[in-house]
């Protein structure tokens, strides 16, 4: 037999692929926010600490330059000598009109030149300025105070600081982190294929399971370990296994009963018609039993046809019809047309039916319980015996009980007995027109309808049959 194995995904279709994907993405967002914002954060940092240290300085050199009242280029000299401005990159004074009185990066003032700076104009609009940027590996700030005489604004002071000390702190932090970000983003990769691979092994060896299940071979079961939703669908699987396995079991020995059942009937009508066909001397008579017994054997083969037939419905399991029914009518019904068979084989059948017996079901399907199980009692029983049939209601349920004197059951055989195409005395069983089929489409007809069917042997013989059937409420019927 060919077997069409299962289809593998493509790598970038598979659940391996997406679980990479997914944790390296959540990786690399982690890594770019660990790159960014200790830098972003030691920046900020920076800039407050460089923002209080320079307005400090401008409005203590603000404050003293305010002491001469009018500034002067010597004046603003020897104050910003006084006070050492050597920790910063430019100091620049200018007066008023913006003109330069002291810069520490120019020799030149004579005079002539004036400050064109933002920072220098807001000052001397009244304003306490700072900025400061980090770029091309260093920190440049700025700030700039005015210079007030009594509520008069005389002059400005700007400072500048060019700073590669902290850029460079900055800067080895950040290759330190990306260092580390590279050799984490490699752990964490290794990391992702390693747990994707448990992840989804577990689904792959599930597939490969129900793959080989597909191909009939229900014997397999799926080795999943673990606690987890997927070891807990491994098992759901195992028990589908285990139930398709017992099914493929059944159905095996229910096609190899079945053929063997018609394989007999049909034997024996095709030895008959070769002795009538082949025997030119034959006389009527015995070409009449002939026929006749070719009769009984394509009714036998009718029978079991018939009840092949209910049994393949009731496996479909549909819909059928249903109603409210007294279970006593129908025990009325069977009893009647068995009472012929009854007188023939000296077999008394008693009724004891008492309250009425609501159950839900169809009238097809009651009949045949009831005929079934008390046409075997008639059937195999003795000479003499009797069959009580007997229905009551008792703890929201209805009973039917069908009891016999007759052969019995060995105990041996009670568990099978609603087995398909089994019978405790086959030659017996022929002898009385039986199939091996009645018990068993009696017990899935009671389970189609939320009944149950148990049986023992009675009090001094024989065997009896207990149906309990769920009571239907009177109401349903309306």
């Amino acid at each position: 037999m060919n077997k069409q194995h299962r289809k593998d995904v493509p790598f970038p279709h598979s659940l391996r692929f997406k679980f990479i994907v997914s944790y390296i993405v959540i990786i690399v967002v982690l890594l770019v926010l660990l790159n960014t914002y200790p830098m972003l954060a030691t920046q900020n940092l920076i800039f407050r600490n460089k923002q209080s240290t320079l307005e400090s300085q401008t409005s203590v050199m603000a404050s003293y330059l305010s002491e001469l009242q009018e500034l002067q280029a010597d004046g603003v000299a020897q104050v910003m000598t006084a006070l050492n401005d050597d920790g910063l990159t430019r100091v620049l004074v200018t007066d008023d009109s913006g003109l330069i009185l002291y810069d520490t990066a120019s020799d030149d003032t004579d005079g002539t030149r004036y400050a064109l700076f933002a920072e220098i104009t807001q000052a001397l609009a009244g304003n306490v300025v700072f900025q400061s940027a980090y770029r091309d590996g260093a920190f440049r700030s700025g700030a700039a105070s005015p210079v007030v005489y009594r509520n008069v604004i005389i002059g400005a002071v700007y400072v500048y600081e060019y700073d590669v000390d902290q850029a460079e702190m900055i800067q080895g932090l950040q290759d330190n982190l990306w260092k580390l970000s590279v050799l984490f983003f490699a752990i964490a990769v290794l990391f992702s294929i390693f747990l994707s691979h448990q992840m989804t092994s577990g689904v792959s060896r599930l597939l490969s399971g129900i793959a080989v299940l597909r191909e009939g071979e229900y014997q397999h079961r799926a080795d999943v370990r673990g606690k987890d939703e997927l070891a807990l669908l491994a098992e759901e699987v195992n028990e589908l296994a285990e139930r398709l396995e017992q099914t493929d079991e059944v159905r095996r020995r229910f096609v190899s009963d079945a053929s063997h059942e018609l394989k007999t009937p049909l034997a024996s009508i095709r030895l008959l018609t070769d002795s009538i066909l082949q025997n030119d001397q034959i006389d009527m008579a015995t070409t009449r039993e002939f026929v006749a017994d070719i009769g009984d054997e394509a009714q036998r083969l009718s029978r079991i046809t018939e009840a092949l037939l209910v049994l393949t419905r009731l496996d479909d399991a549909q819909e059928v019809p249903s109603a409210v029914l007294d279970l006593r009518d129908s025990v009325r019904d069977a009893a009647h047309l068995l009472a012929p068979v009854a007188r023939e084989r000296e077999v008394t059948i008693r009724l004891e039916l008492k309250e009425r017996c609501p159950v839900r079901s169809n009238e097809d399907d009651l009949y045949q319980i009831l005929f079934n199980l008390m046409e075997n009692a008639v059937k195999y029983n003795l000479p003499g015996g009797s069959v009580t049939v007997s229905a009551w209601q008792a703890e929201g349920k209805v009973l039917l009980r069908v009891e016999d004197t007759g052969i019995g059951i060995p105990e041996a055989d009670r568990d099978k007995v609603f087995d398909r195409f089994f019978r405790v005395d086959k030659a017996r069983s022929r002898a009385a027109g039986g199939t091996g089929l009645g018990l068993s489409i009696v017990a899935d007809t009671v389970r189609r309808w939320g009944g149950d069917i148990t049986l023992g042997p009675g009090p001094v013989r024989g065997t009896w049959f207990l149906v309990t059937f769920p009571l239907a409420q009177e109401e349903e019927s309306s």
